[in-house]
């Protein structure tokens, strides 16, 4: 029997003047928590950060290492030891880069589609419940809302 698991640290009670990003920092781990519940049992226990990286190969096929660095601004070791479990668990292959052979173009196997599935069927149904009882037009501003809290916070240099 698998004992659910119990989150406390994300659930002591928020000041008021730090309310709106420690609320979407909640909301984000909690989702995510019960996004990867969908995976537990299954023989590929994914991280957040490896579901970042099978979403980005399913987004772009035969992408290399360097594209994803570029995309995500993440350090280059730490992704070439992810993308080198991922290859070693079967959920991403490579092949060499015609052009360039130093290259390895990645792409999901079966069994990374498989897994990206769960985790976009996952994430549709936490979506719909967590926005339940929100009219349409509040969702739409919700979305309006985050959006321009999001470029307040995009740096220019």
């Amino acid at each position: 029997m698998m004992r659910k698991s119990v989150d406390n640290v994300n659930r002591r009670e928020i000041a008021e003047d730090e309310a709106v990003l420690e609320l979407v920092h909640t909301v984000m781990h909690q989702f995510r928590s019960l996004q990867y519940r969908a995976l537990e049992g299954g023989t590929h226990g994914v991280t957040h950060m490896e579901s970042k990286v099978l979403g980005f190969f399913a987004r772009s096929p035969d992408a290399t290492q360097s594209d994803l660095v570029q995309h995500s601004g993440r350090d280059k070791a730490q992704l070439a030891r992810l993308i080198k479990g991922l290859r070693e668990r079967g959920l991403l292959s490579g092949e060499a880069d015609a052009a360039d052979r130093r290259n390895v173009r990645l792409r999901l196997t079966a069994e990374g589609h498989a897994v990206q599935r769960v985790l976009r069927q996952q994430g549709r149904k936490l979506e719909a419940r967590a926005v339940a009882g929100l009219s349409e037009d509040q969702r739409g501003e919700l979305v309006a809302l985050l959006r321009q809290v999001r470029r307040n916070l995009e740096v220019d240099e």
